[in-house]
């Protein structure tokens, strides 16, 4: 036949709480606002790309217009038309 298990005296099943680590919170609270950091950070990168991207596409767009004028401009002068 089973045996009862031998009871604890009072004073060990208060000790029987889990340690608290005293800097969880601190570093809950810390990773938290890194990612909430990294997430505007990723969300100002894609609009600043964005900006770029068009800039970018108007200063080619503008270059290839003044080549195709300057081209036009010294074929009508060497062929005379």
């Amino acid at each position: 036949m089973a045996h009862p298990a031998p009871s604890l005296p009072e004073s060990e099943l208060v000790d029987d709480e889990p340690p608290l680590d005293p800097e969880a919170v601190s570093r809950s609270y810390r990773r938290h606002r890194e990612r909430r950091a990294a997430r505007a950070r990723r969300h100002r990168e894609k609009r600043w790309a964005g900006v770029r991207f068009w800039l970018v596409l108007a200063v080619v767009v503008v270059v290839a217009v003044l080549l195709a004028t300057r081209t036009l401009g010294e074929i009508e002068r060497v062929f005379g038309l």
